[in-house]
This record gives C-alpha cells, sequence and structure tokens, in this order.
C-alpha cells in the first residue's frame, strides 16, 4: 500500500518489565470525577459521568528516571497540572458491564492532564466545545504502563503531584466519583473500546497553574512517577 506522504510512528508508551510497548489508540478523559475536584471548579454531587478525548499524538512520554519536558503552550496565560490515574485497555468491547470491567484493562499509568485553563473556560462561557484547552500538542505526559496484575490495589492508592516540591495534589483513588469499572461501563456503553485505548480517569482537587520552569513530579502508588518541567 502507498500513502500521498509517509505516514507518522504509530504513539506508543512503555511497559514496566517488558520489551513490547503499548500502541495509543484513543485517549478518552473523565470529567470531574472526584467530589472536591467538582466543587472547586463549581458542581456539587454525582452527575453522570462526561467525557472528552485528547488526541493520541498528544502524548509525552516521561521515561522512568528522566525528566520528560513540555513547551509551555501558545493562546495562554494560564495553565493547569491535573495528576491523573491512566487505565490502559487491553481487550476492546462495547456495553462493557462493571463486574467484567477488569478483564478488559491492560495495566495502569500515571498521567497529567495539562489543560489550558483560560481558554477551556472562555469556551464554556460562549458554550462552545473546549477541545482548545484540553486537546492541544503535548497536553498528555504518561509514565510507562505498569500491567494490572503487578500494580497492587491500585482502587485504594493514593495520587499525588508536586510542583518544584512543594505539594499541590493529594488524594486516593478511592474517592472516584465513578471507580474504574463503572467508568469503563459507562465509556463502553458511549463508544467501542479497542485495545491501546487510554481512560484518564479524572483529578483530584488542587489544580493550578504552573509556568515556564516549573517542575511538576507526581505519582499512584504501585506505579512509576512521573517527571514533567515546563520550557
Amino acid at each position: 500500500m502507498s500513502y500521498v506522504f509517509t505516514p507518522p510512528p504509530v504513539v506508543s508508551v512503555p511497559v514496566v518489565g517488558r520489551a513490547e510497548r503499548f500502541p495509543v489508540h484513543r485517549i478518552y478523559c473523565v470529567g470531574r470525577n472526584y467530589e472536591e475536584h467538582a466543587k472547586e471548579m463549581g458542581f456539587t454531587g454525582r452527575e453522570p459521568p462526561f467525557f472528552f478525548l485528547k488526541p493520541a499524538d498528544a502524548i509525552v512520554v516521561a521515561e522512568a528516571g528522566k525528566t520528560a519536558v513540555i513547551p509551555y503552550p501558545t493562546l495562554t496565560s494560564n495553565l493547569h497540572h491535573e495528576i491523573e490515574l491512566v487505565v490502559a485497555i487491553g481487550q476492546g468491547g462495547r456495553g462493557i458491564r462493571a463486574e467484567d470491567a477488569a478483564k478488559h484493562i491492560f495495566g495502569y499509568a500515571v498521567g497529567l492532564d495539562m489543560t489550558r485553563r483560560d481558554l477551556q473556560n472562555e469556551m464554556k462561557k460562549q458554550g462552545r466545545p473546549w477541545c482548545i484547552g484540553k486537546g492541544y500538542d503535548q497536553s498528555a505526559p504518561i509514565g510507562p504502563i505498569t500491567p494490572a496484575a503487578e500494580a497492587g490495589d491500585i482502587a485504594s492508592a493514593a495520587i499525588w503531584v508536586q510542583v518544584n516540591g512543594s505539594d499541590r495534589q493529594r488524594s486516593n483513588v478511592s474517592k472516584l466519583i465513578w471507580n474504574i469499572a463503572e467508568t469503563i461501563e459507562h465509556l463502553s456503553n458511549a463508544w467501542e473500546l479497542q485495545p491501546g485505548d487510554l481512560i484518564y480517569t479524572g483529578t483530584p482537587e488542587g489544580v493550578a497553574a504552573v509556568v515556564k520552569g516549573d517542575t511538576m513530579t507526581g505519582g499512584v502508588d504501585g506505579l512509576t512517577p512521573i517527571t514533567v518541567k515546563v520550557t
């Protein structure tokens, strides 16, 4: 098969303990999925889950023990960090029941949903899609994927991010409004999940701005932490 131009390489993420890499299909993100974060964004209660997407090539891999670098993006003066547990789908499906969700999970990783908050807020005010605030280039840093069997008790793991060594976000995955299995059930009723899909499951309270020169270090207990510098 020939193409009119050379297609880009497959976006992929390293897997802990393996030579093979995890090829990325789509990136789904869950909005306002921790109660305290929902409150700081002006919402309360257990609203039905909602989702948005980032392009696969928004991925920036933060290798173990190394500092990944992302540029301060254009068009914004209010860039926010959002630390997230990422679920990597290994077996696809549609209409997956929560009780069956675990068998569809390949593994887990630590991710950052970087957000041009001022652009997102302006689009909200205008009632327009806010892809420009969420789905821009290099907006999805992620660490190596740990296979599910090696990740420990991920459902009750601590999740945190520090900026320049000081705590910004610190919570626990158990505080998800919609847990991992419920999220997969809801998501798979809207889209047919595919092997290679990544689900950024939401961020806890404490989101805040970073500027050029800031270094973010984030983690979820049992997974490889990530370090990302804004330049």
